[in-house]
C-alpha cells in the first residue's frame, strides 16, 4: 500500500469510528504534534480520538514518497476547522502526525 493510501485509510477509519482499524494504520510508537498539544504512542492517541470523535472532510491529499499532506475540514464538536496535516509513513505505518489550524473558534 502506498503512503497516501495508508493515510486515507486511517482517516476513513476515524470517520467511521472504527478505532481498531485506525490504530492498525499507526506505528505503536507514533507521535502527534498539534496546536493544542502532543501525544506519544498509538494507544494514547487512539484513546483521545475515541473521546473526541472528530469527522474529517478531506479537500486535498498530496504525497511525496513517505510524506503525505492533507488539507481537510475537521468537525470538532460542531465547529468545522480548516486544517493542514503532515503524515509520515514508514514500513507501512504512520509514525508521525503534525497538524496546524487556527484554534480560536474552538477556544471560545
Amino acid at each position: 500500500m502506498k503512503s497516501k493510501d495508508i493515510v486515507l485509510t486511517f482517516i476513513n477509519a476515524l470517520n467511521q469510528e472504527d478505532f481498531a482499524a485506525a490504530k492498525n494504520c499507526l506505528d505503536g510508537n507514533m507521535n502527534f504534534k498539534g496546536v493544542l498539544g502532543s501525544r506519544e504512542g498509538a494507544d494514547v492517541y487512539i484513546e483521545d480520538m475515541k473521546k473526541m470523535k472528530f469527522k474529517y472532510e478531506v479537500q486535498k491529499a498530496v504525497a511525496d514518497e513517505n510524506d503525505v499532506a492533507l488539507l481537510y475540514n475537521i468537525d470538532m464538536g460542531g465547529t468545522s476547522i480548516l486544517t493542514a496535516g503532515w503524515y509520515t509513513v514508514s514500513n507501512g505505518k504512520i509514525v508521525s502526525i503534525k497538524v496546524i489550524f487556527d484554534p480560536r473558534p474552538v477556544l471560545k
